[in-house]
């Protein structure tokens, strides 16, 4: 809104053409923060935590790791994969690599977050990237979740990852495109969905 203020500010007192890029900015804020309502699916599920797209899976310290890329015009709110109880918030400082590239999943600032819920532990890890430097996390140890609340907020380009133990099957693929709390990344197989 302080753009948008400003835009006008300048149009009035000069003349409205020097507002546009002020404007322009505005809007690409609106845009970008924007939080639509999305369709949680139930069952023996997990959700994705965020817009994006999968770029990787592997396997890393004996669980399932699978990585999702948000590029700046995706929705940047994350939401929990599953539903159950935060264990674990760690905050580790870093570097701002791009966001792409597999070093960052452990050199750059991320937020790690541990939630166990129905007899399963799953990891989300919000990674900063190369123009992500802000990491917001609404939630602390002991908070319950249900799959696909909203936790967070990663600013402008960043990553997920999401790491499964051996009981999950991971349903999704690498070029695959997923949606926040929407898509689901994997099914339990020990439940019945």
């Amino acid at each position: 809104m302080g753009l948008l203020a400003a835009g006008a500010l300048v149009a009035w007192l000069t003349l409205p053409v020097l507002a546009a890029p002020m404007v322009i900015l505005a809007l690409f804020c609106l845009y970008f923060f924007r939080d639509p309502e999305r369709e949680i699916p139930s069952g023996a599920v997990a959700v994705s935590p965020a817009d994006g797209k999968v770029i990787e899976l592997r396997a890393e310290n004996g669980l399932q790791r699978l990585t999702i890329f948000l590029n700046v015009f995706d929705v940047h709110v994350n939401r929990t994969p599953i539903g159950g109880t935060i264990e674990r918030v760690q905050y580790q400082t870093g570097k701002f690599l791009v966001a792409s590239k597999e070093a960052c999943s452990e050199e750059n600032e991320q937020n790690i977050v541990t939630i166990k819920g129905d007899g399963t532990t799953v990891i989300l890890k919000q990674i900063a990237g190369l123009i992500a430097r802000r990491i917001v996390f609404d939630k602390k140890p002991g908070d319950r979740v249900a799959t696909g609340d909203r936790v967070g907020l990663m600013k402008f380009g960043s990553r997920c990852d999401v790491l499964f133990g051996n009981e999950w099957e991971i349903t999704v693929r690498p070029g695959q495109r997923v949606v926040g709390g929407s898509s689901v990344i994997a099914r339990r197989l020990d439940r019945k969905s």
